[in-house]
């Protein structure tokens, strides 16, 4: 099979990669950067250095690779998240979502490609209703902050890819990545804060995270090119978890002292609405439709023993 893969060189394109290598596929990919290509090269893969942002060069570089599928993983998310700023720090990401999407699926379809998989989020659900959210719940497209945008520039990446006539497209919802080159590895952002003292249980601490591992969101992205029906399909782990339960887990794991507990009034202060509002309000997800659908099993079946394992610093 031949695969056109968009954004190859970060952190789940470097898991993907090897393994469509290793079943036998043909695989081009995409960088931005120049510098890049020669990591593209190393893995096995055929590089192209384009902005997806640019639909004439995409589209060239996409009827010269003839794919049979592509791989939408396009995403500009910094490697250290300020909620304060989240607005000016998404923006960026936003446009790939919305734009970018557009230009893969409009050059998709010129070039005959039958089948695209994308990389969409699971954290971000309404924060109404039951704590464990499914594939056909809101998602916060009407949060009264900044959300509301990046909420809304994932809506459009997914319908996109799932109701354009000729294309059978999937969108992947994962959750949040953990594991090697993630902000949640021994040397990313988040075990940083954690040493530092600065990721505390805010408030009641009842927000749910859903996360998977990166190399399971990888292996649900192999399994999405070869079979399943169009739509929508949660990747996270078996075990979503309240901030309270997973912080002082995952604070252990990088060696950080236990988290502080501080009241939401003041860390409202201090970090921000968004903040407080991830800590208490945020929603997890099922997994439910993908193993049934896709067959998709994880290997780090929960976060609790994930983090441990990812626990060797890089």
């Amino acid at each position: 099979m031949r695969v056109f893969i968009a954004g190859a060189t970060g952190v789940l394109g470097r898991a993907l990669l090897p393994l469509l290598l290793a079943a036998g596929h043909e695989v081009t990919a995409t960088t931005r950067s120049p510098g890049k290509e020669d990591q593209v090269r190393a893995a096995g893969a055929t590089p192209v250095v384009v902005d997806a942002l640019d639909d004439a060069r995409l589209l060239a570089a996409m009827v010269d690779a003839r794919p049979d599928v592509v791989v939408h993983l396009l995403t500009a998310i910094p490697p250290a998240i300020d909620p304060r700023r989240w607005a000016e720090q998404f923006a960026p990401n936003d446009e790939l979502r919305v734009r970018a999407t557009q230009n893969l699926v409009a050059a998709a379809r010129v070039a005959g490609v039958g089948r695209i998989v994308a990389e969409s989020y699971a954290g971000l659900y309404a924060r109404t209703g039951g704590a464990i959210k499914c594939e056909d719940d809101p998602l916060d497209i009407d949060a009264a902050d900044a959300r509301r945008q990046t909420a809304r520039a994932l809506s459009a990446l997914e319908q996109a890819v799932t109701r354009t006539d000729g294309i059978n497209g999937i969108a992947l919802r994962l959750g949040t990545l953990y594991g090697p080159g993630t902000a949640y590895g021994p040397s990313g952002a988040m075990a940083d804060l954690a040493r530092h003292g600065r990721l505390p249980i805010v408030g009641s601490g009842a927000g749910v995270s859903s996360f998977v591992h990166v190399d399971d969101a990888a292996a649900a992205i192999i399994l999405a090119l070869q079979h399943g029906a169009p739509g929508i399909y949660n990747v996270v782990d078996d075990d979503p978890a309240a901030s309270h339960t997973w912080i002082p887990v995952f604070a252990a794991a990088v060696g950080a002292a236990p988290p502080r507990r501080i009241p939401a009034i003041a860390a409202r202060l201090l970090a921000g609405k968004i903040a407080v509002s991830l800590m208490t309000e945020a929603r997890g997800a099922s997994n439910a439709r993908v193993r049934r659908d896709l067959s998709w099993a994880p290997v780090h079946s929960s976060w609790r023993e994930g983090f441990r394992s990812e626990a060797t610093p890089e």
